[in-house]
């Protein structure tokens, strides 16, 4: 297998929350291209942030290479990689290419910054399974965290994140990620999480090689215990440091690490 001809896909990785997991990334570029900068970010800094949403690779062109793999069991494909995968104007497209040939659920990751926007929005319909990032609950701690772009702004998020749920019948969840410039926030971001009723809450910490440190298993247990005092049943709620290590057999290690960093939980 010529590992050189695999350009837009990355993996298997062994996910703690999703299990062995495909990944595609739909911008595949070089440089990060992203609308947010986070400080946590194991791809290391944004180099482009865009303007507006453009097709970055072909429908085709990636529908080939997916189409290419030898067998393998996935429990997922999931659309990540370098980058806010929501600024790939196909992104609709793609998923429904897949789902054209294969059966695995199609997960999405995504920082939301984008998903205030009615044709972002009609694109993540498509998915069985939409993980928004919520680090934030106001703009300063937005800039804190996730130094967006300029016309990013955290009411937009919240409120395209509401307006969403409204209208999807995936399963959302919300996943964020706690470090010390945020780790005192957890009840406010508690508080916005309780409006948006997700199915499914995850607490992180970057434990994958970045440039802040991870917190401790002690502080996110605090901070979990601030997500079951929202008192709503439908929520599950999962943490890092409950998963279970496991190790990724990507196909390419080289472009799995490009876009994931080096192995971790």
């Amino acid at each position: 297998m010529e590992q050189a001809r695999y350009k837009y896909i990355y993996g298997p990785v062994a996910s703690w929350r999703f299990g062995k997991s495909l990944g595609i990334d739909p911008i595949s570029r070089p440089e990060k291209t992203c609308t947010f900068d986070c400080v946590y970010c194991q791809a290391g800094k944004t180099r482009v942030f865009p303007k507006a949403r453009e097709i970055f690779i072909p429908t085709e062109d990636l529908l080939e290479e997916v189409q290419s793999l030898p067998p393998m069991d996935l429990d997922t494909i999931t659309f990540a990689g370098n980058g806010e995968p929501t600024l790939a104007k196909n992104l609709g497209e793609m998923i429904e290419g897949i789902k054209s040939f294969r059966n695995e659920k199609i997960t999405v990751i995504t920082n939301a910054s984008l998903i205030n926007q009615k044709d972002v929005q009609e694109d993540l319909l498509l998915a069985d399974l939409v993980v928004a990032k919520l680090d934030a609950f106001s703009e300063a701690s937005l800039n804190d965290v996730n130094q967006a772009m300029p016309n990013v702004l955290m009411h937009h998020i919240i409120q395209g994140l509401k307006d969403f749920r409204r209208i999807y019948r995936g399963r959302l969840a919300l996943q964020i990620m706690f470090i010390d410039a945020n780790k005192k926030y957890a009840a406010q971001i508690a508080d916005i999480v309780k409006e948006i009723r997700p199915d499914e809450i995850e607490i992180n910490t970057p434990l994958r090689a970045c440039a802040v440190k991870p917190l401790p298993e002690r502080d996110i247990l605090e901070i979990t215990a601030c997500f079951t005092k929202i008192g709503v049943e439908s929520f599950r709620i999962r943490h890092v440091y409950e998963a279970p290590k496991k190790t990724s057999s990507p196909i390419c290690p080289q472009s799995t690490e490009r876009r994931r960093g080096k192995e971790g939980v």
